[in-house]
């Protein structure tokens, strides 16, 4: 009788352990996906720049040059002749509809040459953000220029920097 006791428990633990056996272990596929966009490049226009114009400094004030091109002065700057000022302009492309942010540097300085260099600090204005209609940008940029009082006469050239980031 002990062995027949013995024989069924055995036989029990043995169906019990292939019944776990096969509900141990379950398999899924999962699925993965990657979108791939155009770069983002700037490239600047030829031919364009930022332009604060001519002026006599006076006892100092701004210049104020528009996205649009459109000039300005403040405080004792006084325009002279037609001024000439220009916005500068970017060509922005990459993927069609996408929204980008646009930064630009800081702490911008023109300069005069020559034994005795001069410089004014100008701030650039661009938009926070923009969209690639069509996979493509005009990014024209504007700025305001500092004038100090008696600012030394001569032609002042600088240089600054605009970033873009898809968003």
């Amino acid at each position: 009788m002990k062995k027949i006791i013995f024989s069924a428990a055995l036989l029990a633990l043995s169906v019990g352990t292939a019944h776990a056996a096969t509900g141990s272990t379950a398999t899924a596929t999962g699925s993965a996906t990657a979108t791939v966009v155009a770069p983002l490049k700037i490239t600047h226009n030829s031919g364009a720049a930022l332009s604060f114009g001519t002026f006599t400094a006076g006892t100092g004030g701004t210049v104020v040059v528009t996205a649009l091109g459109a000039g300005s002065v403040t405080g004792d700057v006084g325009v002279v002749g037609a001024a000439g000022n220009t916005a500068d302009a970017f060509t922005v492309t990459g993927d069609t509809a996408r929204a980008f942010t646009v930064s630009a540097s800081t702490g911008n300085t023109v300069t005069t040459g020559g034994t005795t260099p001069s410089t004014m600090p100008f701030a650039v204005t661009t938009p926070a953000t923009a969209s690639l209609v069509a996979g493509s940008y005009t990014l024209n940029v504007g700025g305001t220029l500092t004038v100090a009082g008696a600012q030394a006469a001569g032609s002042y050239t600088g240089t600054y920097t605009v970033t873009v980031t898809y968003q």
